[in-house]
């Protein structure tokens, strides 16, 4: 007997179903209870809303709050990313995806979903890498940290200009999109936070078409300050033990 016939058209019907997504929104996600039910729910919005194919992904790192069937209730596909890391977790989660471009935000709910057709536009009209620019969208009151806003983050991002010559105006923006093949060409290695400032740098040094669009950072909606949940999510993304 041939046991070929079921695999062949489980692999048919996967075909079809990537083929049917033009967007896939991933998120990252490692205890996020508060406000990863939150993100899906608004992200479905939006891309309902604008009439686009599209999915969401939550790809999970080993969340016990009860993450994992919050995202499932708002309506995403939850993957599992066993190996511990920000960067993992965007891997598996990208590998995952179905659509023929890939969106990537925080699970945080410090985005705003509502932004999601513009970067979609924006890959339409033939962008590689689509970039968010907080600093062009606007930064809510208590949305960062003062001296990632007025230090860090333009810091970092005159580093990458200068010695990459990258065109992006925030280079660590937390919401970006890309073209699926487009990632792929770029081959990122990275496991951790460093995941993002590889793909920036990679998209430029291979002289991927690198766009970028306004976009807004909003308070949180959930009970940790921003400074200490932004040092916690670093944390515990890098160390598995680290408490949650």
């Amino acid at each position: 007997m041939q046991p070929a016939t079921p695999t062949a058209s489980a692999d048919s019907n996967a075909a079809q179903v990537a083929g049917s997504v033009e967007l896939s929104v991933v998120l990252p996600c490692l205890n996020e209870r508060e406000t990863v039910g939150i993100c899906v729910q608004k992200a479905i919005a939006a891309i309902e809303d604008a009439k686009i194919r599209g999915e969401v992904v939550v790809a999970d790192n080993g969340s016990t709050d009860g993450s994992i069937e919050l995202a499932q209730s708002a309506g995403a596909r939850v993957v599992h990313v066993s190996q511990r890391g920000y960067g993992n977790a965007l891997r598996g989660g990208i590998q995952a995806a179905h659509g023929a471009f890939v969106l990537m935000a925080d699970s945080d709910d410090s985005y705003d979903f509502g932004h999601i057709p513009r970067f979609v536009e924006q890959l339409r009209n033939g962008s590689d890498l689509v970039m968010g620019n907080r600093f062009l969208g606007g930064i809510r009151n208590g949305a960062m940290p003062v001296l990632h806003r007025y230090l860090g983050n333009p810091l970092l991002t005159a580093i990458g200009r200068l010695f990459f010559r990258s065109p992006s105006r925030d280079f660590h923006c937390g919401i970006r999109a890309f073209r699926r093949d487009s990632y792929d060409r770029m081959d990122i290695r990275s496991t951790g936070m460093e995941f993002a400032s590889e793909m920036i740098v990679k998209a430029t040094l291979q002289g991927l078409r690198v766009a970028e669009v306004p976009t807004t950072i909003i308070s949180l909606a959930n009970s940790i300050p921003v400074v200490l949940r932004s040092r916690r999510r670093i944390a515990s993304f890098r160390n598995p033990l680290s408490p949650q």
